[in-house]
């Protein structure tokens, strides 16, 4: 079977990306991959969308063209293309499709839209070719937290979501609460490393209550610690560490209890805090003997265009195109989804 390459290109929230993936015998490697992150919004503790949509503007296409040359392949030499359609910000989701049509449409080469969720699926793919459904996947990141029994590639079932923050949002704003810049979900757990345990407790919310998440009760309960600590700078080691303990603690319960109920053999986590070390260390030991847990590197593990290029060449290979019409959408439910509705966003 010859060789495809597959562009992937991805701009849904604060990251510029492009990669270019090589597809033989149904398996994808990373040729390039090329993250630009905008350091613009530290300034203002936040992502500022109208800041993202200008810099995604002015980077796209330098982005691009570092990739292919990365990969040593020129434009005619690719077989499709896959953009992040959504979730994400309208306006930062606007250049990478503009950009990936125009591109598609001259050179006359397949498009297909994907959904920024299963782009996090298929990351580990690209590290792990042993990695195929059925699992349990468990995707945490700024703006998400799904919990998945992925039953085959394009057919998923909802177990639970977040019924208000997500666990990367949690982290970045109890890294606010600690005095940490923005973003602070990484420097919440270098300072969790230095805390001891114990010292403050934190409810586990929803912990033995199906698998749905909420994460908000438990960062009101960082902010009434901080609030009443006579000495933040001496405390905020132990509260960094009881807060990453409690979420931790919830987000391992359920999806080991999803492991046993489903009776699956293999767990994946995926999207930004994916890249605590201390998660995947403590749903690895939870699951030890029973199943084996499987996480992408961090730079998979972050947005990148790597793992929209590895779900769009899936998709394209099902014989899906998009046309000239494809329009981001802020928020959407999985494709895919069985049963229940994801609410993304």
């Amino acid at each position: 079977m010859a060789t495809r390459r597959i562009l992937g290109i991805e701009t849904s929230c604060d990251e510029t990306s492009a990669a270019v993936l090589r597809v033989e015998d149904g398996r994808a490697s990373v040729a390039s991959l090329v993250i630009l992150s905008q350091d613009v919004h530290r300034v203002f503790g936040g992502v500022v969308p109208e800041l993202a949509s200008r810099e995604h503007l002015r980077t796209i296409g330098p982005v691009v063209e570092r990739a292919l040359a990365e990969a040593g392949a020129g434009l005619t030499q690719l077989d499709g293309i896959a953009v992040t359609a959504g979730p994400g910000l309208i306006g930062a989701l606007l250049v990478g499709l503009m950009y990936g049509k125009g591109l598609g449409y001259w050179l006359g080469k397949p498009l297909v839209g994907v959904h920024h969720l299963e782009g996090h699926l298929f990351a580990p793919t690209l590290e792990d070719l042993s990695l195929e459904p059925p699992f349990i996947a468990l995707l945490v990141s700024g703006g998400h937290t799904l919990l998945l029994d992925v039953e085959a590639w394009g057919r998923y079932h909802l177990l639970g979501e977040t019924l208000d923050d997500a666990a990367g949002e949690a982290f970045d704003k109890v890294g606010t609460l600690l005095g940490l810049d923005y973003p602070a979900g990484a420097q919440v757990e270098r300072l969790a490393r230095e805390g001891r345990p114990g010292r403050f407790d934190f409810p586990r919310p929803m912990l033995r209550d199906g698998y749905a998440f909420s994460f908000s009760g438990l960062k009101t309960a960082v902010l009434r610690a901080v609030r009443a600590s006579a000495d933040l700078a001496a405390d905020r080691a132990d509260l960094a560490r009881a807060f990453q303990d409690a979420i931790i603690a919830v987000l391992v319960e359920k999806t080991a209890r999803a492991v046993a109920e489903r009776g699956r053999a293999t767990a994946m986590v995926g999207g930004g805090v994916a890249c605590n070390r201390a998660l995947a260390t403590a749903l690895a030991e939870r699951l030890d003997g029973r199943a084996r847990v499987v996480v992408a590197s961090p730079r998979l593990n972050t947005d990148n265009a790597a793992m929209i290029a590895a779900a769009g060449a899936w998709r394209l290979e099902q014989g899906e195109r998009s046309g000239l019409d494809l329009e981001p959408f802020a928020s959407g439910p999985l494709p895919g989804i069985v049963g229940n509705q994801v609410r993304a966003g």
